[in-house]
C-alpha cells in the first residue's frame, strides 16, 4: 500500500517508543537529513508486544516478532514509510512484501558488564564474588555466564536500559551487575557505565549492534533513499550471522551466539549453541574468501553460504540435540 504521505519529499520513520529505539531513529533521521537536506523526516513512535509485557521473560511469551509486528503492520498499511529496528530483533525470514532497505554501520556488537554503583569497580565477570547476582533478559547471555561462572546467580531483569539500571542501582533489588548490549548503552550516552566489554568472553547475538531499516519491497522511492546509508561490510557480516540462525531455526529466545570478522577478503564466523545451564555447548568456527570486486548481492550469497556451513557443522556437533531439548522445554 502506498504511504499516506503524498509529498514525495516527506518520509515517516517508524520506531518503538523506548529511549534506545528513539535514539536509533534519530541516528537514521540525522544521517538521512544530512544527505537529503530538501526532504523532511518525521518520526512515528509506537509500542510493541515486547514493550508492553514486561513481567514475563521473553522466552516464555511464546510469540515471534515481539518487537517488530506492530511496526510492520504500520509499514504495511502505509502509516510509515520505513522502520528502524535493532537488527537483532528482526526475524531472519521477512514477509515477501517487506525488504531490508539498509543496514547501517555496526556499533560495538559485544555484550557489556555493568556494575551496580555500590559494587567495587575492580570486578570483571571472571572475578565477581561467588554468589554475586547478575541480571539479564537474554537466554544466550545466561547460558554463557553459567558456562563460565556456574557459581553466580542469574536473575531475569527486563525493561528499557534506564529502568534496568535503576533496578541495578537500588540496593533493595540485590543485584550486583547487569549484562547488556554495549551498543545500546553507547547510543543513549551511557557508555561510561560499561565496566567490561565482553569481547573474547562471550559470543554476542546475531546482528547485535546493527540497525536494520525495513521498508516495503515495492517502494522504489524509499529503497533508493535508503541505499545512501547502507554499510556494505555490516551487510555482509550480518548476512552470514542471519543465515546461520535461519538454518538453526533459532530466534532471540534461543541461546545462539556468534562472532564475525571481515578482514580483507576473509570472512570468519564463530558460532555457538548452548543449553540454558551452559553445560552443553556446540561451537564451530569457519571462514570463506570473498571476491571484493563482485557485487554486494554476490558477496551476500557467499556470506550466507558461510553461515549455512557453520550452522550445519553446529548441528553435527550436537546443536540439534540442544535445540530439541530447548523446544521440548518450551512446550512443557
Amino acid at each position: 500500500m502506498a504511504s499516506t504521505t503524498d509529498n514525495s519529499k516527506v518520509f515517516v520513520i517508524g520506531t518503538r517508543k523506548s529511549q534506545l529505539a528513539m535514539a536509533q531513529a534519530y541516528i537514521v533521521r540525522d544521517e538521512l537529513q544530512q544527505k537529503f537536506p530538501d526532504c523532511e523526516f518525521k518520526i512515528e513512535a509506537m509500542s510493541t508486544t515486547g514493550d508492553r509485557i514486561l513481567d514475563v521473560a521473553l522466552s516464555k511469551i511464546g510469540e515471534k516478532s515481539l518487537f517488530t509486528k506492530e511496526l510492520e503492520l504500520a509499514l504495511d498499511d502505509g502509516r510509515v514509510d520505513f522502520v528502524v529496528h535493532s537488527f537483532k530483533d528482526l526475524p531472519t525470514v521477512l514477509d515477501p512484501s517487506m525488504a531490508i532497505g539498509a543496514i547501517m554501520k555496526r556499533e560495538s556488537p559485544y555484550d557489556a558488564l555493568v556494575l551496580a554503583e555500590r559494587t567495587d569497580k575492580k570486578y570483571t565477570l571472571d572475578t565477581l564474588p561467588k554468589g554475586a547476582v547478575v541480571g539479564t533478559s537474554s537466554l544466550r547471555r545466561t547460558a554463557q555466564i553459567m558456562r563460565r561462572r556456574p557459581d553466580l546467580e542469574i536473575r531475569s531483569v527486563r525493561g528499557n536500559i534506564h529502568t534496568r539500571l535503576s533496578k541495578l542501582d537500588d540496593p533493595e533489588n540485590g543485584l550486583d551487575a547487569l549484562v547488556l548490549a554495549a551498543a545500546g548503552l553507547i547510543r543513549v550516552g551511557l557508555g561510561p557505565r560499561i565496566n567490561q566489554t565482553l569481547n573474547g568472553v562471550m559470543l554476542h547475538a546475531v546482528s547485535q549492534g546493527a540497525l536494520g531499516i525495513e521498508c516495503r519491497a515495492n517502494d522504489t522511492r524509499v529503497l533508493n533513499l535508503l541505499k545512501s546509508i547502507d554499510d556494505e561490510a555490516t551487510h555482509i557480516v550480518c548476512n552470514a550471522e542471519r543465515a546461520m540462525m535461519r538454518k538453526l531455526e533459532g530466534g532471540c529466545t534461543v541461546p545462539i551466539g556468534v562472532h564475525t570478522s571481515l578482514e580483507g577478503e576473509t570472512l570468519t564466523l564463530d558460532g555457538l549453541v548452548a543449553s540454558l545451564d551452559g553445560k552443553q555447548v556446540a561451537e564451530f568456527k569457519d571462514q570463506i574468501k570473498l571476491d571484493l570486486t563482485s557485487s554486494l548481492e554476490t558477496k551476500e550469497q557467499v556470506a550466507a553460504q558461510l553461515g549455512t556451513q557453520v550452522a550445519e557443522a553446529l548441528l553435527k556437533a550436537g546443536a540439534d540435540v540442544i535445540l530439541k531439548e530447548l523446544n521440548s522445554e518450551k512446550k512443557d
